[in-house]
Formats: C-alpha cells, sequence, structure tokens
C-alpha cells in the first residue's frame, strides 16, 4: 500500500477550501486524535477496549483520508490485543503524517 503525505491535506482542502492556516489547524487535531487513538491501543486491557480503539482510529483515520493508517486500523480490529508488529507499524504511520 503506498503512503500519500498530500492525502490528509488534500482532503481537508476539499472541505474547507485553501485556508492554509485552519488546514493546519485541522491537521494538528488530527494528529492529535491519532495519538490519543493510538494510546488506547497501548492501554487496551480487553479484547473489546483492543477492537474499540482500533475502529476509533479507523473511523478517524478515514475521514481525513489515511488510507494506510485506516488500513492499519483495521487490521488491529482483526489481531490480538496488544499485538507488537502492528502497534510499530501503526506508530510510525502516525509519525510519518
Amino acid at each position: 500500500m503506498a503512503y500519500d503525505p498530500g492525502a490528509i491535506d488534500a482532503t481537508l482542502a476539499a472541505a474547507v477550501g485553501d485556508e492554509p492556516g485552519l488546514i493546519a489547524e485541522l491537521r494538528e487535531a488530527f494528529l492529535e486524535g491519532a495519538r490519543r487513538s493510538f494510546a488506547s491501543l497501548r492501554t487496551a486491557d480487553t479484547n473489546e477496549s483492543w477492537t474499540a480503539a482500533a475502529l476509533r482510529l479507523k473511523g478517524l483515520a478515514a475521514s481525513f483520508g489515511a488510507v494506510r493508517l485506516m488500513a492499519l486500523a483495521n487490521e488491529a480490529a482483526e489481531s490480538k490485543p496488544r499485538d507488537a508488529e502492528i502497534m510499530r507499524k501503526i506508530n510510525r504511520a502516525i509519525d510519518r503524517l
């Protein structure tokens, strides 16, 4: 799956137009939400809380056009809680945003 660093900005520009300040603010809000969702994955102590956190991250990623992160969150929802490999991939995907 290819990584497209401009996908989020394109999604935001389509939603709010050519407003660089607003796009930057919304992008930062998205990143903050993604980091909070990742923290929820790290602290999930049941299958249900793990799946719920992964699905929240998937929804957030989908709403901002972060296709790679969305796919990884979906993979997490279908994996064992705190799977080290998927956690590493999600963390790296968020860092690349």
